[in-house]
């Protein structure tokens, strides 16, 4: 019983909100969206190589889904992870500015 009480205190740091990027790291991860999403999901991100990631077509899927293909990649298919180059909290938060749930800086 004592070590399943040791664990609470994680499971709620676990389910903590992520922190919100800088201004200036929502910039460039704004303009890494435009430029590298932009090259398979379309400039508008109507669709391309990849399947449309515009807010009406986002807000179908869990936010926490999104944030777990951004993150993670889809194996398999042309969609890279981008983990080396952004954190699981920018990866949620990039979510959020798909479906339209974020307020672009």
């Amino acid at each position: 019983m004592p070590a399943l009480l040791c664990l609470l205190p994680g499971l709620a740091l676990a389910q903590a909100p992520a922190p919100t990027p800088t201004p200036q790291r929502q910039q460039q991860l704004l303009r890494m969206l435009q430029q590298d999403c932009g090259s398979c999901h379309g400039m508008r991100l109507t669709g391309g190589l990849g399947p449309p990631i515009h807010a009406q077509a986002m807000r179908e899927l869990p936010r926490d889904s999104i944030a777990a293909v951004i993150y993670h990649g889809r194996p398999g298919t042309p969609m890279p992870p981008w983990k080396s180059m952004l954190s699981a909290a920018e990866a949620e938060w990039l979510a959020g500015v798909l479906r339209g749930e974020e307020v672009k800086p």
